[in-house]
Protein backbone atom coordinates (compact mmCIF):
# COMPACT_ATOMS: atom_id res chain seq x y z
CA UNK A 1 0.00 0.00 0.00
CA UNK A 2 1.61 3.26 -0.89
CA UNK A 3 1.46 6.44 1.03
CA UNK A 4 1.53 9.34 -1.46
CA UNK A 5 2.50 12.81 0.32
CA UNK A 6 0.39 16.00 0.66
CA UNK A 7 3.04 17.39 -2.48
CA UNK A 8 2.30 14.41 -4.30
CA UNK A 9 -1.62 14.51 -3.68
CA UNK A 10 -1.34 18.54 -4.72
CA UNK A 11 0.47 17.93 -8.15
CA UNK A 12 -2.52 14.68 -8.66
CA UNK A 13 -5.22 17.79 -7.73
CA UNK A 14 -3.67 20.20 -10.34
CA UNK A 15 -2.65 17.76 -13.09
CA UNK A 16 -6.63 16.85 -12.55
CA UNK A 17 -7.72 20.16 -12.64
CA UNK A 18 -5.80 21.37 -15.64
CA UNK A 19 -7.25 18.04 -17.96
CA UNK A 20 -10.57 19.32 -16.45
CA UNK A 21 -10.45 22.95 -18.32
CA UNK A 22 -8.79 21.70 -20.97
CA UNK A 23 -11.54 19.01 -21.09
CA UNK A 24 -14.21 22.05 -21.11
CA UNK A 25 -12.58 24.00 -23.43
CA UNK A 26 -12.62 21.48 -26.51
CA UNK A 27 -16.40 20.62 -25.76
CA UNK A 28 -17.15 24.53 -25.96
CA UNK A 29 -15.01 24.76 -28.49
CA UNK A 30 -17.21 21.81 -30.26
CA UNK A 31 -20.31 23.40 -29.43
CA UNK A 32 -19.47 26.52 -30.62
CA UNK A 33 -18.57 25.05 -34.28
CA UNK A 34 -22.27 23.26 -34.31
CA UNK A 35 -24.55 25.90 -32.57
CA UNK A 36 -25.43 29.13 -33.44
CA UNK A 37 -27.82 30.77 -36.20
CA UNK A 38 -27.65 27.18 -38.40
CA UNK A 39 -27.32 24.10 -36.47
CA UNK A 40 -24.72 22.00 -37.75
CA UNK A 41 -24.89 18.33 -37.10
CA UNK A 42 -21.63 17.42 -35.13
CA UNK A 43 -20.46 14.44 -37.16
CA UNK A 44 -20.65 16.70 -40.12
CA UNK A 45 -18.63 19.48 -37.81
CA UNK A 46 -16.38 16.33 -37.43
CA UNK A 47 -16.24 15.27 -41.60
CA UNK A 48 -15.14 18.73 -41.93
CA UNK A 49 -12.43 19.34 -40.11
CA UNK A 50 -10.50 16.04 -40.72
CA UNK A 51 -11.14 17.15 -44.34
CA UNK A 52 -13.24 14.38 -45.45
CA UNK A 53 -16.48 16.82 -46.23
CA UNK A 54 -17.85 17.77 -49.42
CA UNK A 55 -17.44 21.28 -50.40
CA UNK A 56 -20.61 23.30 -49.33
CA UNK A 57 -22.79 25.70 -46.91
CA UNK A 58 -21.84 23.51 -43.68
CA UNK A 59 -18.00 23.47 -44.66
CA UNK A 60 -18.01 26.95 -45.44
CA UNK A 61 -19.46 27.73 -42.26
CA UNK A 62 -17.49 25.80 -40.09
CA UNK A 63 -14.10 26.69 -41.53
CA UNK A 64 -14.45 30.28 -42.45
CA UNK A 65 -16.78 31.50 -40.12
CA UNK A 66 -17.43 29.45 -36.58
CA UNK A 67 -13.26 27.83 -36.45
CA UNK A 68 -11.52 31.14 -36.50
CA UNK A 69 -14.57 32.95 -34.33
CA UNK A 70 -13.82 30.02 -31.55
CA UNK A 71 -9.85 30.44 -32.02
CA UNK A 72 -9.81 34.18 -31.30
CA UNK A 73 -12.27 33.52 -28.38
CA UNK A 74 -9.65 31.20 -26.71
CA UNK A 75 -7.10 33.45 -27.54
CA UNK A 76 -8.81 36.95 -26.43
CA UNK A 77 -10.36 35.22 -23.33
CA UNK A 78 -6.81 33.32 -22.09
CA UNK A 79 -4.98 36.68 -22.46
CA UNK A 80 -7.19 38.79 -20.60
CA UNK A 81 -7.77 36.57 -17.76
CA UNK A 82 -3.72 36.13 -17.73
CA UNK A 83 -3.24 39.97 -17.76
CA UNK A 84 -6.06 40.35 -14.81
CA UNK A 85 -3.81 37.96 -12.67
CA UNK A 86 -0.67 39.84 -13.21
CA UNK A 87 -2.51 43.20 -13.10
CA UNK A 88 -4.42 41.89 -9.43
CA UNK A 89 -0.56 40.74 -8.42
CA UNK A 90 0.92 44.15 -9.64
CA UNK A 91 -1.13 46.42 -7.68
CA UNK A 92 -1.70 43.97 -4.75
CA UNK A 93 -5.81 43.74 -5.54
CA UNK A 94 -7.64 41.39 -6.18
CA UNK A 95 -10.49 43.93 -7.61
CA UNK A 96 -7.96 45.06 -10.75
CA UNK A 97 -8.72 44.42 -14.30
CA UNK A 98 -7.78 45.50 -17.57
CA UNK A 99 -11.56 46.83 -17.89
CA UNK A 100 -11.96 48.27 -14.63
CA UNK A 101 -8.74 50.05 -14.58
CA UNK A 102 -9.25 51.68 -17.86
CA UNK A 103 -6.41 50.16 -19.80
CA UNK A 104 -8.74 48.51 -22.24
CA UNK A 105 -10.56 51.93 -22.95
CA UNK A 106 -7.03 52.87 -23.63
CA UNK A 107 -6.21 50.45 -26.19
CA UNK A 108 -10.17 51.23 -27.81
CA UNK A 109 -9.16 54.95 -28.01
CA UNK A 110 -5.62 54.12 -29.83
CA UNK A 111 -7.18 51.60 -31.81
CA UNK A 112 -10.22 53.96 -33.17
CA UNK A 113 -7.81 56.78 -33.67
CA UNK A 114 -5.34 54.69 -35.89
CA UNK A 115 -8.98 53.60 -38.02
CA UNK A 116 -10.47 57.41 -38.27
CA UNK A 117 -7.28 59.16 -38.98
CA UNK A 118 -6.63 56.10 -41.85
CA UNK A 119 -2.76 55.56 -40.37
CA UNK A 120 -1.29 53.06 -42.05
CA UNK A 121 -4.19 52.47 -44.10
CA UNK A 122 -2.30 53.55 -47.53
CA UNK A 123 0.50 50.67 -47.09
CA UNK A 124 -2.46 48.09 -46.07
CA UNK A 125 -1.16 47.54 -43.02
CA UNK A 126 -3.31 49.08 -40.71
CA UNK A 127 -5.14 45.87 -39.30
CA UNK A 128 -2.16 43.70 -38.98
CA UNK A 129 0.46 46.45 -37.51
CA UNK A 130 -0.80 49.91 -36.96
CA UNK A 131 -3.79 49.35 -35.34
CA UNK A 132 -2.26 47.04 -32.40
CA UNK A 133 0.29 49.45 -32.09
CA UNK A 134 -1.87 52.29 -31.63
CA UNK A 135 -3.79 50.43 -28.73
CA UNK A 136 -0.77 49.43 -27.42
CA UNK A 137 0.35 52.86 -27.25
CA UNK A 138 -3.09 53.93 -25.71
CA UNK A 139 -3.32 50.81 -22.82
CA UNK A 140 -0.20 51.87 -21.48
CA UNK A 141 -0.62 55.29 -21.56
CA UNK A 142 -3.98 54.73 -19.49
CA UNK A 143 -2.56 52.21 -17.30
CA UNK A 144 0.13 54.80 -16.24
CA UNK A 145 -1.96 57.67 -15.88
CA UNK A 146 -4.53 55.39 -13.73
CA UNK A 147 -1.57 53.91 -11.35
CA UNK A 148 0.41 57.45 -10.95
CA UNK A 149 -3.26 59.15 -9.79
CA UNK A 150 -4.31 56.52 -7.88
CA UNK A 151 -0.45 56.81 -5.80
CA UNK A 152 -0.28 59.91 -6.05
CA UNK A 153 -0.80 62.27 -2.85
CA UNK A 154 -0.81 58.35 -0.41
CA UNK A 155 -1.35 54.76 -0.20
CA UNK A 156 -2.50 52.88 -2.96
CA UNK A 157 -6.22 52.06 -1.33
CA UNK A 158 -8.54 50.17 -3.28
CA UNK A 159 -11.11 53.18 -3.63
CA UNK A 160 -8.20 55.44 -5.22
CA UNK A 161 -7.69 52.63 -7.54
CA UNK A 162 -10.66 52.28 -8.61
CA UNK A 163 -11.66 55.84 -8.54
CA UNK A 164 -9.03 56.67 -10.85
CA UNK A 165 -10.02 53.72 -13.56
CA UNK A 166 -13.64 54.67 -13.71
CA UNK A 167 -12.58 58.99 -14.07
CA UNK A 168 -9.97 57.64 -17.03
CA UNK A 169 -12.39 55.06 -18.62
CA UNK A 170 -14.88 57.85 -19.00
CA UNK A 171 -12.36 60.08 -20.04
CA UNK A 172 -11.40 57.72 -22.96
CA UNK A 173 -14.89 56.84 -23.63
CA UNK A 174 -16.19 60.71 -24.63
CA UNK A 175 -12.53 60.70 -26.13
CA UNK A 176 -14.01 57.68 -28.34
CA UNK A 177 -16.85 59.30 -29.05
CA UNK A 178 -15.50 62.63 -30.09
CA UNK A 179 -13.17 60.65 -32.46
CA UNK A 180 -16.97 59.14 -33.86
CA UNK A 181 -18.73 61.84 -34.41
CA UNK A 182 -16.10 64.08 -35.78
CA UNK A 183 -15.18 61.15 -38.44
CA UNK A 184 -15.96 62.01 -41.97
CA UNK A 185 -16.89 58.58 -43.28
CA UNK A 186 -20.02 57.36 -42.17
CA UNK A 187 -18.39 53.44 -41.87
CA UNK A 188 -16.12 54.53 -38.88
CA UNK A 189 -19.11 54.27 -37.04
CA UNK A 190 -19.47 50.24 -37.33
CA UNK A 191 -16.15 50.05 -36.71
CA UNK A 192 -16.08 52.20 -33.55
CA UNK A 193 -19.07 50.45 -31.84
CA UNK A 194 -16.92 46.87 -32.42
CA UNK A 195 -13.97 48.43 -29.94
CA UNK A 196 -16.04 49.75 -27.57
CA UNK A 197 -18.78 46.95 -27.29
CA UNK A 198 -16.38 43.84 -27.38
CA UNK A 199 -17.34 41.34 -30.31
CA UNK A 200 -15.44 38.50 -32.25
CA UNK A 201 -17.92 38.32 -35.25
CA UNK A 202 -15.53 39.78 -37.37
CA UNK A 203 -12.88 37.41 -37.21
CA UNK A 204 -11.08 36.09 -39.91
CA UNK A 205 -8.19 33.35 -40.23
CA UNK A 206 -5.51 36.36 -41.05
CA UNK A 207 -5.75 37.70 -37.75
CA UNK A 208 -5.40 35.04 -35.33
CA UNK A 209 -1.54 35.08 -36.30
CA UNK A 210 -0.59 37.83 -34.15
CA UNK A 211 -2.70 37.83 -31.15
CA UNK A 212 -1.51 34.25 -30.98
CA UNK A 213 2.18 34.54 -31.04
CA UNK A 214 2.03 37.80 -28.46
CA UNK A 215 -0.13 35.60 -25.69
CA UNK A 216 2.04 32.89 -26.36
CA UNK A 217 5.38 34.60 -25.95
CA UNK A 218 4.13 36.93 -23.02
CA UNK A 219 2.68 34.28 -21.25
CA UNK A 220 5.87 32.30 -21.43
CA UNK A 221 7.79 35.42 -20.36
CA UNK A 222 5.20 35.87 -17.55
CA UNK A 223 5.57 32.50 -16.28
CA UNK A 224 9.51 32.98 -15.79
CA UNK A 225 8.71 35.65 -13.63
CA UNK A 226 6.44 33.80 -11.00
CA UNK A 227 8.27 34.01 -8.64
CA UNK A 228 8.97 37.69 -8.60
CA UNK A 229 5.08 38.16 -8.92
CA UNK A 230 4.52 35.96 -5.78
CA UNK A 231 7.43 38.09 -4.11
CA UNK A 232 4.78 41.23 -4.52
CA UNK A 233 2.58 39.89 -2.49
CA UNK A 234 4.51 39.94 0.72
CA UNK A 235 4.39 43.70 -0.07
CA UNK A 236 7.11 46.44 -1.32
CA UNK A 237 9.24 46.26 1.72
CA UNK A 238 9.30 42.66 2.32
CA UNK A 239 9.72 42.47 -1.94
CA UNK A 240 12.51 44.90 -1.75
CA UNK A 241 14.49 43.23 1.26
CA UNK A 242 14.11 39.70 -0.80
CA UNK A 243 15.98 41.39 -3.33
CA UNK A 244 13.44 42.83 -6.12
CA UNK A 245 13.25 46.02 -7.41
CA UNK A 246 9.88 46.78 -7.33
CA UNK A 247 10.07 49.83 -8.96
CA UNK A 248 11.80 48.52 -11.96
CA UNK A 249 9.93 45.26 -12.00
CA UNK A 250 6.16 46.68 -12.35
CA UNK A 251 7.56 49.07 -14.88
CA UNK A 252 8.90 45.98 -16.90
CA UNK A 253 5.51 44.08 -16.38
CA UNK A 254 3.38 47.05 -17.32
CA UNK A 255 4.63 47.41 -20.61
CA UNK A 256 4.18 43.69 -20.86
CA UNK A 257 0.99 43.98 -19.90
CA UNK A 258 -0.04 46.69 -21.98
CA UNK A 259 1.23 44.97 -25.12
CA UNK A 260 -0.77 42.09 -24.56
CA UNK A 261 -3.93 44.05 -23.96
CA UNK A 262 -3.36 46.64 -26.77
CA UNK A 263 -3.00 43.77 -29.31
CA UNK A 264 -6.00 41.71 -27.99
CA UNK A 265 -8.09 44.82 -27.98
CA UNK A 266 -7.43 45.45 -31.50
CA UNK A 267 -8.92 42.46 -32.61
CA UNK A 268 -11.92 41.66 -30.51
CA UNK A 269 -12.85 45.24 -28.64
CA UNK A 270 -12.99 46.24 -25.14
CA UNK A 271 -14.66 42.64 -23.42
CA UNK A 272 -15.03 43.55 -19.79
CA UNK A 273 -14.81 41.84 -16.38
CA UNK A 274 -12.79 38.42 -18.30
CA UNK A 275 -10.00 39.21 -16.45
CA UNK A 276 -11.84 39.73 -13.04
CA UNK A 277 -13.66 37.30 -12.58
CA UNK A 278 -11.44 34.58 -13.87
CA UNK A 279 -8.17 35.13 -12.02
CA UNK A 280 -10.61 35.42 -8.69
CA UNK A 281 -12.18 31.54 -9.47
CA UNK A 282 -9.03 30.65 -10.66
CA UNK A 283 -6.95 31.57 -7.47
CA UNK A 284 -9.58 30.13 -5.07
CA UNK A 285 -9.05 26.23 -6.85
CA UNK A 286 -5.35 26.81 -6.80
CA UNK A 287 -3.81 29.48 -4.34
CA UNK A 288 -1.58 32.34 -5.15
CA UNK A 289 1.01 30.87 -6.32
CA UNK A 290 1.78 32.23 -9.76
CA UNK A 291 3.20 28.93 -11.54
CA UNK A 292 0.23 26.92 -11.37
CA UNK A 293 -1.99 30.46 -11.18
CA UNK A 294 -1.01 31.25 -14.20
CA UNK A 295 -1.64 28.62 -16.94
CA UNK A 296 -5.31 27.64 -14.54
CA UNK A 297 -6.15 31.63 -15.42
CA UNK A 298 -5.36 31.06 -19.23
CA UNK A 299 -7.65 28.33 -19.52
CA UNK A 300 -10.04 29.29 -17.78
CA UNK A 301 -10.39 32.54 -19.37
CA UNK A 302 -10.28 30.66 -22.91
CA UNK A 303 -13.20 28.46 -22.26
CA UNK A 304 -15.12 30.93 -20.31
CA UNK A 305 -14.77 33.37 -23.36
CA UNK A 306 -15.56 30.31 -25.65
CA UNK A 307 -18.95 29.71 -24.02
CA UNK A 308 -19.56 33.74 -23.25
CA UNK A 309 -19.67 34.60 -27.30
CA UNK A 310 -21.71 31.18 -27.81
CA UNK A 311 -24.14 32.40 -25.72
CA UNK A 312 -24.18 35.87 -27.58
CA UNK A 313 -24.81 34.02 -31.02
CA UNK A 314 -27.06 31.34 -29.77
CA UNK A 315 -29.50 33.61 -27.43
CA UNK A 316 -31.22 36.16 -29.60
CA UNK A 317 -30.41 34.10 -32.93
CA UNK A 318 -29.98 35.23 -36.04
CA UNK A 319 -29.01 38.52 -34.31
CA UNK A 320 -25.46 38.27 -32.76
CA UNK A 321 -24.96 40.16 -29.35
CA UNK A 322 -21.64 41.71 -28.62
CA UNK A 323 -20.18 39.48 -26.56
CA UNK A 324 -18.93 42.21 -24.05
CA UNK A 325 -22.61 42.92 -22.91
CA UNK A 326 -23.08 39.74 -22.13
CA UNK A 327 -19.20 39.80 -19.68
CA UNK A 328 -20.38 42.59 -18.64
CA UNK A 329 -24.21 41.89 -17.39
CA UNK A 330 -22.34 38.83 -15.70
CA UNK A 331 -18.43 41.10 -14.39
CA UNK A 332 -21.12 43.83 -13.27
CA UNK A 333 -23.02 41.58 -10.26
CA UNK A 334 -19.62 39.75 -9.76
CA UNK A 335 -17.48 43.32 -8.62
CA UNK A 336 -20.19 44.21 -6.57
CA UNK A 337 -20.49 41.43 -4.94
CA UNK A 338 -16.46 41.35 -4.75
CA UNK A 339 -16.15 45.14 -3.68
CA UNK A 340 -18.55 44.46 -0.50
CA UNK A 341 -16.12 41.33 0.43
CA UNK A 342 -14.21 43.99 1.22
CA UNK A 343 -13.73 47.19 2.60
CA UNK A 344 -13.79 50.36 0.36
CA UNK A 345 -10.95 52.15 2.15
CA UNK A 346 -8.36 49.41 2.61
CA UNK A 347 -5.04 49.43 0.93
CA UNK A 348 -4.49 47.63 -2.45
CA UNK A 349 -2.01 45.81 -0.21
CA UNK A 350 -4.76 44.74 2.52
CA UNK A 351 -6.97 43.77 -0.33
CA UNK A 352 -4.78 41.03 -2.11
Amino acid sequence: MTCETPAARGRLRYTLLVAALAAVLVCAAVAGLVLGSVRIPAPQVLRTLTGAAEPGPYRTIVLDVRLPRVLLGAVVGAGLAVIGTVLQALVRNQLADPFLLGVSSGASVGAVGAIVLGIGAGAGIATTVTVPLAAFAGALGSLVLVYGLARGGGALTTGRLLLAGVAVSYILSALTSLLMVTSARADHLKEILHWTLGGLGSARWEMLALPTAVLAVGTAVLLTLARPLDLLLVGEEGATVLGLDTGRFRAAVFVLASLLTGVLVAFSGAIGFVGLMVPHAARTAVGAGHRRLLPVAALGGAAFLVLADLAARTVAAPQDIPVGVLTALTGGPFFLWMLRRRPYGTTAGAAA
